[in-house]
Order: C-alpha cells, then sequence, then structure tokens
C-alpha cells in the first residue's frame, strides 16, 4: 500500500490497483507549491467535510479524472451544483463496500460548512477495511470517546491523526486516541500549514516514541509504503 502526502490533510493512497485522494487540498496551499494538482490520480475522492482547506480541489480533479467522489449527503448536494455528478453519499455509521475495499464512516466532532459559507453536514472520518490493511483516516476531529469504539470492533493497521491543535487535536490527545483504536503506527495530519496550526513535531515525535509509538511525520510530496 503505497501513501503520497500532497500536505495538510490531503493524502493519496494506492490500495488494490485504485487511488484514493483523500480530503484534496494542493493548490491554495503554499507548502505545497511544488505539488501540480493536475498530475495528481485519483479513482476515488474522500471528502470528510466541506472547508475549503479540505475540498479545495475536489472539484477539478474529479472533472479530470473522472473519480467516484465519496462524502455525506449534504457535501453530495453542494458538488452537484457544481456539475458534478459520480458521487456516492454516505453519512455517519454507514458502511459500503467498493471495489478496492470497504469505507465505513465514523464521527468526527468539528464544524463543517462548504466554501460558499453553505451548511456542510456532518463531519466524519472513514475507517477503510482492504485485503491489504486497515487504516482510519480521522478527519478534523476533536479526541471522542467514539473512538473507542472504532478500536473494539475493528483491526487497524495504521491511521491518520490531526495533531495541529486549535482547530482539532493535539498531539497529547493523539496519543490517547491511539489507545483508544488500538493502533500504535500514526502518521500526523493537519499541522503547520497555518499559524494557528504550527507545532513542534520533533517534540510530538519524541512523545509518541517515549510511549512506544509510532508518529510519522510526512514531507509534502514524500511516498512511504505500509
Amino acid at each position: 500500500m503505497n501513501i503520497t502526502y500532497y500536505g495538510h490533510s490531503c493524502f493519496g493512497i494506492e490500495i488494490n490497483g485504485k487511488n484514493l485522494l483523500f480530503d484534496p487540498f494542493i493548490t491554495p496551499n503554499d507548502l505545497a507549491k511544488n505539488i501540480n494538482a493536475d498530475t495528481v490520480k485519483a479513482d476515488y475522492i474522500l471528502i470528510s467535510h466541506g472547508h475549503d482547506d479540505h475540498i479545495a480541489d475536489a472539484v477539478s480533479i474529479a472533472k479530470r479524472t473522472g473519480a467516484t467522489i465519496i462524502c455525506n449527503w449534504e457535501i453530495n448536494v453542494w458538488l452537484q451544483k457544481q456539475g458534478l455528478t459520480n458521487i456516492h453519499p454516505m453519512n455517519t455509521g454507514g458502511k459500503k463496500a467498493f471495489d478496492f475495499g470497504s469505507v465505513k464512516c465514523v464521527k468526527a466532532e468539528h464544524s463543517s460548512s462548504m466554501p460558499d459559507g453553505s451548511y456542510g453536514g456532518n463531519p466524519m472520518g472513514f475507517v477503510i477495511e482492504s485485503s491489504d490493511k486497515n487504516f482510519y483516516y480521522a478527519g478534523d476531529t476533536s479526541l471522542t470517546y467514539d473512538m473507542k469504539l472504532i478500536g473494539q470492533y475493528r483491526h487497524i493497521d495504521f491511521a491518520f491523526l490531526p495533531i495541529g491543535d486549535n482547530f482539532t487535536m493535539g498531539p497529547e490527545n493523539a496519543m490517547i486516541a491511539s489507545d483508544f483504536i488500538n493502533c500504535r503506527d500514526i502518521i500526523g495530519m493537519h499541522f503547520n500549514t497555518f499559524p494557528y496550526i504550527i507545532i513542534d513535531v520533533v517534540e510530538a515525535q519524541q512523545k509518541f516514541e517515549r510511549a512506544g509509538k509510532s508518529l510519522t511525520i510526512m514531507g509534502i510530496g514524500e511516498t512511504i509504503t505500509k
């Protein structure tokens, strides 16, 4: 399973020959200026919520690639108004099988509005299960006790957790979240893009290491294999 980081909370993940793209925010991100969004691959685009820093490039990439967008109902309605039709709407608690594996939508404690200010529905995280590995993409969220349910009912090989604090969990709460989901292999996201969410990533990694866990901080444009 290959994972490419495009900055902020945007990751491309290759699973069973399919390319999944999460929360595409590339073009407006100054830190991702060396990434050309017009070359990013996507068979599926998963959108956790409607904020611009998670959806900015979704329409253009979807129109170019023909990717199926997986999102909540309200984002689906907004995307249709942008001229997109290849959309699979879901909502919290739902699970659906696709050709790469299955998607389970789980609760994310955050807010959500669309770039035009309209209502963005419920924020979500995603649990992806496949014949390769299973992972949890938390989206923007605080620490919630509901995460324990993920750890009790699903095996998670690795997880993407926000660590930037201020708008989401910080490193300390992300460590607790990793306990809740019974996963010690964490990839950090939603940090250092804006002044509000700048953190000391070395200190955060050291805290995880002292707890016997791994916090991977990927460079923008970097690809790793899990």
